[in-house]
């Protein structure tokens, strides 16, 4: 019996071990099966260790099936599989290091390990390093985002050996500046953060700045004389210079390092309960309205031991002068936080010098809208003298017509190339309309043309409602002006806005040909420098008028459109232009299409530079700017480009 027993062991040995050497991951588990089955957080690690650094390739298979709880044990046998639930309570079986299935179990044969949340993020740390390396690009995407989301020690390693093998060139960059990251947050080898620090102190990237803040993290601490010299210290603190003297005592009181101060209030309190006779401390109590008698009283009550004793300003600077105050890095190298503020201090200056170039960026974009708001009044006040209310209104005629090209051709693309054009046609042809109707009989009467352009300016806002409504209609970009060219982290401009920009300096160049090169420019520049004269010369001021008034209301509308593609296309649209389009040109100068560009910089700037100070609040912005532009004129009348002529009241 006894040698029965031997052989049968010695059999079940050999089992064991063939089975192990056959199934290498399974034999993992079963040596780790008492950890895995206790499925505790504090305890389970050393499992999760052993599969993840066996380096099989099954390592992955068995903790994506227990992360997400398909890992089960056969109770029969204490074998673990992945199980799948098949018809009624029988679960098919998956074996891990085939790979294949195993046959069927019932339930009651099977016992399911539910990782909690805690080892289930374990398991995640873990499956870190075969996920980084996967072949379906996604995935190391996907855990590539997951590490940099949830940074930690334990994945440094794992990050660096996927790089060398990172085919993708997009993810190599990702996993690089990920590892330098971590390599900077928790490498053991202080010679490599500092190299990583110095490699990335240029970088602007807002994960950079979070990387390095928390390594110059500060602990105050007090001291009874000097503090250690082993300390990484960050600042002395000095009473009543960087900290407040009684603030500083406060902190040595917290320390247990100096007796409390008494508060007035305790006084008054321990005053109260100490009467006896009419006297308290020897001090009638009718005296202890002076605040130097209720102090006599309770030193004397101090003195007598009734109340603790309360320190005086000699005992509170003695005892500040005994201890120091500092603030200690919680980083113990002085040479890492060293480094880390000198890559700070750097990052700080070049994000300052970017900041500036996203603040000139900005300014030439909403100059740029400015301008092209404006140009079109240029010519009808500035060349004209026409003071047009309804400016603003053939802006949103510009708008609405963009908007209606593009129900009509849903190619945003071609609808824009659509637009521009009509939106002009449109808008010259209602501009020539009411300069016959209107504008023709109000020459050289400012008030009247005034006035009358106001009430068209009310008529067509109200025609707009009345055609399409009063909720806002979109005038949709095409897709390639989608997003914004982004420099870096600091500087980004939208696609929309380089595209005004062009827009502007397209029609800055069309203005320059129509008044240079053409006949109506030639005319219209002799009748605004002379009309009497241009007119004895045989130049038709009726038609000069008419044309000129409806280019510049023509390209008012195409501002419409361009502007429409940021902004709301609304029946206000224009009169949120209209006040900055005339200050545009009162400030660049009347008549010249040069001043008109200068008042459009100056404001834009302006108005981008006061909303630097105080972003929250833009109409604070646009107050300043009006009070500004306001003492300017009482300096610059006629603007910073004048031009003589009948614009400028010759």
């Amino acid at each position: 019996m006894k040698h029965l027993l031997i052989v049968a062991l010695a059999l079940a040995m050999t089992c064991s071990l063939a089975r192990a050497q056959e199934a290498p991951i399974q034999a993992i588990l079963q040596a780790q099966a008492a950890l895995i089955m206790e499925n505790s957080r504090r305890t389970v690690a050393p499992a999760i260790a052993a599969v993840s650094d066996s380096g099989l390739p099954q390592a992955q298979d068995v903790l994506q099936a227990w992360q997400g709880k398909k890992l089960w044990q056969r109770t029969s046998d204490g074998l673990f599989f992945r199980a799948e639930k098949a018809e009624g309570k029988t679960y098919k079986l998956y074996d891990f290091d085939t790979r294949e299935t195993a046959g069927s179990a019932p339930a009651s044969d099977l016992e399911q390990i539910k990782p909690n949340s805690g080892i289930r993020a374990l398991i995640g740390s873990a499956l870190v390093q075969f996920q980084l390396q996967d072949a379906d690009p996604k995935r190391r995407l996907a855990a590539l985002t997951s590490v940099q989301r949830n940074p930690s020690a334990d994945v440094l390693e794992p990050l660096r050996g996927s790089i060398a093998a990172e085919t993708d060139p997009t993810i190599r960059a990702m996993k690089v500046r990920a590892e330098r990251l971590l390599t900077i947050a928790y490498d053991p080898d202080e010679a490599e953060r500092i190299k990583a620090i110095s490699e990335m102190s240029g970088d602007l990237g807002v994960d950079l700045r979070a990387t390095l803040n928390p390594l110059l993290a500060t602990r105050r601490a007090v001291f009874a004389g000097a503090p250690p010299e082993t300390l990484n210290i960050a600042e002395t603190l000095v009473p009543g210079a960087s900290v407040e003297v009684m603030q500083a005592y406060d902190m040595l009181v917290e320390a247990d390092l100096a007796p409390s101060r008494v508060t007035d209030a305790q006084v008054r309190n321990a005053l109260a309960e100490n009467a006896k006779g009419g006297m308290v401390g020897g001090i009638p109590i009718r005296q202890l309205d002076d605040p130097d008698m209720r102090q006599r009283a309770y030193r004397a009550l101090s003195a007598a031991g009734t109340v603790p004793p309360a320190p005086d300003a000699a005992q509170i600077a003695g005892a500040l002068e005994a201890h120091s105050i500092v603030d200690v890095y919680l980083e113990p190298s002085r040479t890492m936080t060293n480094a880390v503020s000198e890559a700070l201090d750097t990052i700080a200056l070049t994000v300052g010098v970017n900041q500036t170039v996203d603040l000139i960026l900005d300014g030439l974009s909403l100059t740029s809208i400015y301008f092209l708001a404006a140009i079109g009044l240029a010519i009808t006040f500035g060349v004209m003298g026409v003071i047009n209310m309804a400016h603003g209104e053939f802006i949103m005629m510009g708008a609405y017509t963009g908007y209606v090209v593009q129900q009509i051709i849903p190619n945003h693309t071609a609808s824009i190339l659509v637009a521009i054009p009509a939106a002009f046609a449109v808008t010259f042809a209602a501009g020539v309309v009411m300069e016959r109707l209107v504008i023709r009989w109000l020459y050289n009467r400012p008030l009247e043309t005034l006035l009358a352009t106001f009430g068209v300016s009310i008529a067509l806002q109200q025609l707009a409602k009345n055609i399409f409504g009063t909720q806002a209609r979109p005038l949709t970009a095409p897709a390639w002006l989608d997003g914004a060219w982004v420099i870096n982290d600091v500087v980004a401009i939208s696609f929309i806005r380089i595209a005004i920009f062009v827009l502007a300096v397209f029609f800055l160049g069309v203005y320059l040909f129509i008044m240079r090169r053409t006949r109506l420019g030639l005319e219209t520049r002799a009748v605004t420098q002379n009309p009497r004269m241009a007119s004895s010369m045989g130049i038709n001021l009726n038609k000069v008028n008419m044309l000129t008034f409806g280019l510049g209301s023509g390209i008012a509308g195409v501002a419409g459109v361009a502007i429409g593609l940021f902004a709301k296309v609304t029946s206000e649209l224009g009169s949120d232009y209209i006040v900055q389009s005339f200050m545009t040109v009162v400030v660049g100068g009347v008549g010249n299409i040069w001043g008109t560009l200068a008042g459009a910089a100056m404001i834009g700037f302006l108005q981008k530079g006061i909303e630097w100070f105080n972003p929250s609040n833009t109409l604070a912005a646009q107050t300043f700017m009006i009070v500004f532009i306001i003492i300017f004129i009482q300096f610059r009348p006629r603007g910073i480009i004048a031009l003589k002529g009948r614009a400028a009241g010759d």
